[in-house]
This record gives structure tokens, C-alpha cells and sequence, in this order.
């Protein structure tokens, strides 16, 4: 990719000459305004099928959803990637704050957005989560009727991980001594009326990294990804946004989802297991789980070798007409 490019074009990937590229911005049931990039298909007419992208968690519109976005807007669709609540350009006090339910939200406000549009079917919307977007994704797919299909890429159980550690390995006297330290932080910040940071992708990058941090940091902390406005390139989540996710299921009704579902996942990621157990919950015959030959988890959100396009067009394709 050409990264001088993609710099001046405030994106962590080169512009397309085959797409437009429009600044909007929607509300959502709880108030906040979210900022998305608009890319559409040049000299598209008629109405379109529409995608609502985000996601990692903890990135902005200007990186892997925004790429998404633009390649499926090649590839014909109308696409919104979208800054989360109380991230990047969205609104949203106090500032880097995550929620499940807020988060799942914001998909179905970037819904209301598409299903307004002049240029959009409305019977023809899906959604696509990246990373901990992929959980928000389903749990979105859950809720809302009208997204007929939904992708998640390289997907993360955001309550899960939070919750119970990785790969499960926190006990109840670990998730105890978690709420201790994150309400003893609520005290802090209420003391001195401010939110700490609970610090990005860890830099510099200590000697003994396990192999996914430093996957993170090649995407974070390089020009690669890196975009001033993301929290996982600089100061993270704020400490206490956690607390949301620690008692909160993200995927209970996942089982309920009716339409659609693709689930892609890398075949090294350290996070594979969020998405082959949350497959294990879905029903129907129109359920999907992809695993990538050789892929690891950051994989997925910009190697264009690697994501399988061809294979998420034709899943829309089927499954939005």
C-alpha cells in the first residue's frame, strides 16, 4: 500500500479511485453523534445493498473498517465506517469509555442512518464487526431485525476476554480482586474529576512479548496502522470502561439471530477460540465459520492477500436480495 498516500488522506490505507468518499454523522438512541466515512461506488445508480463497518476495538474509522468499507464499495455496496461512541470524531462524555449495550447501539444508529438513505435498499443492509466489533456485530445481529446478514472478522467476546481472561484462565477470587481494583479507580477518578487511561498497545515493546502484542504493535505502533486518533495507538481505553463488559454476556441471544452469519478467523490467531465457540451457539443452515490457512488475529484487519473479499462479497451477495 502506498502509505504517503494513505497519510495525506488522514487513513491508514491508500484512497481508491473507483469510490467516493462523503463525512457524515448520525445520532444514537442514547445522544451521541457518530462521524463515518460514506464510500460509495462510483457513478452508482439505484438503490444499493449497504454495510455498516467498524471495529478493532479500540481503533477508528480511518483504519481497518475504513479499508473495509472501501473495498466493499469497490465491489459495489454503499458502506459506512464509523467511529464508536465516545471515540475518534463521535461524541460521547466521558471520552473512551466502552459499553455493550451503548456499542451495540451504535450499529443499529448507523442502521437508522443507511435505511433513510435515497441510494440505499433498506431491505438490503448487513453489517461487518471487526475484532471486538466482530461480538458487538452478533449481538447487534441479535437484536436488530433489519440487518439481514452479518460478518465478523477476527472476532473477540469483548465480556468474555474482560471477564474471565484469556482462554478462560481467571478464577472467582481473580475477577473479585479485577472489581476491586477497577471500583478503587472509580474512587480515584471521581476524587480528581478525571478518567485515567488504562495505556494502548504496550510501547516499548518489552523483549518477552508473546508473538499477538507484537502482531499488535506491528499494526499500532508503525506506519502501518498507526493513526493519532486511535486509542490502541496511544492512550487506550479509559481504566473503568471494563467494568461494563465484567458482568454483562455479550453473546446471550446469539442462538436467536435468524439471519445470516459469516464468522472469518485466522488459523494462528490467539483469538480463534472466541469465534469457533460462538459458532457452536448459532442456528440455522445459513451459518458460516471460515478459518484462514496461516493467518493470525491483526491479519485480518488490512492484509488484502490475506482477507477473503471475494468470499464476504459473495456471502452478501446471497444473502442480501
Amino acid at each position: 500500500m502506498n502509505s504517503v498516500q494513505a497519510r495525506k488522506n488522514d487513513r491508514t490505507f491508500a484512497p481508491s479511485d473507483r469510490v467516493t468518499v462523503e463525512r457524515v454523522h448520525f445520532r444514537t438512541r442514547f445522544g451521541t453523534t457518530l462521524a463515518g466515512d460514506l464510500y460509495k461506488p462510483k457513478n452508482a445508480v439505484g438503490k444499493l445493498p449497504a454495510l455498516a463497518v467498524c471495529g478493532p476495538f479500540g481503533a477508528v474509522k480511518e483504519q481497518a473498517s475504513g479499508l473495509y468499507a472501501q473495498t466493499m464499495a469497490e465491489r459495489g455496496f454503499v458502506a459506512v465506517a464509523f467511529d464508536p461512541s465516545f471515540t475518534g470524531e463521535s461524541t460521547g462524555e466521558p471520552r473512551y469509555m466502552a459499553s455493550p449495550d451503548i456499542n451495540t447501539e451504535d450499529f443499529s444508529a448507523a442502521v437508522d442512518f443507511l435505511v433513510l438513505r435515497d441510494d440505499v435498499d433498506p431491505e438490503r443492509i448487513g453489517i461487518i464487526g471487526i475484532c471486538g466489533w466482530g461480538g458487538l456485530a452478533l449481538n447487534a445481529a441479535a437484536i436488530d431485525t433489519r440487518i439481514k446478514a452479518t460478518v465478523s472478522s477476527t472476532m473477540y467476546d469483548m465480556s468474555r476476554v474482560t471477564a474471565n481472561g484469556y482462554f478462560d484462565s481467571m478464577d472467582a477470587d481473580g475477577r473479585y480482586e479485577l472489581r476491586r481494583q477497577l471500583n478503587a479507580q472509580r474512587t480515584e477518578d471521581a476524587r480528581t474529576g478525571t478518567h485515567a487511561l488504562a495505556g494502548g498497545v504496550v510501547d516499548p515493546l518489552p523483549a518477552d512479548a508473546p508473538q499477538f502484542v507484537r502482531d499488535y504493535y506491528d499494526y499500532y505502533k508503525t506506519p502501518r496502522g498507526y493513526h493519532p486518533r486511535s486509542l490502541n495507538s496511544n492512550g487506550g481505553w479509559a481504566r473503568t470502561s471494563a467494568l461494563s463488559f465484567l458482568n454483562t454476556k455479550l453473546l446471550s441471544y446469539s442462538d436467536e439471530i435468524r439471519s445470516a452469519v459469516l464468522m472469518i478467523h485466522g488459523e494462528k490467531a490467539h483469538s480463534r477460540y472466541f469465534s469457533e465457540d460462538a459458532f457452536k451457539r448459532l442456528k440455522g443452515d445459513n451459518k458460516q465459520l471460515v478459518i484462514i490457512p496461516g493467518a493470525s488475529h491483526v491479519d485480518l484487519y488490512d492484509r488484502m492477500d490475506i482477507i477473503p473479499f471475494d468470499r464476504i462479497e459473495r456471502f452478501f451477495r446471497d444473502n442480501l436480495r
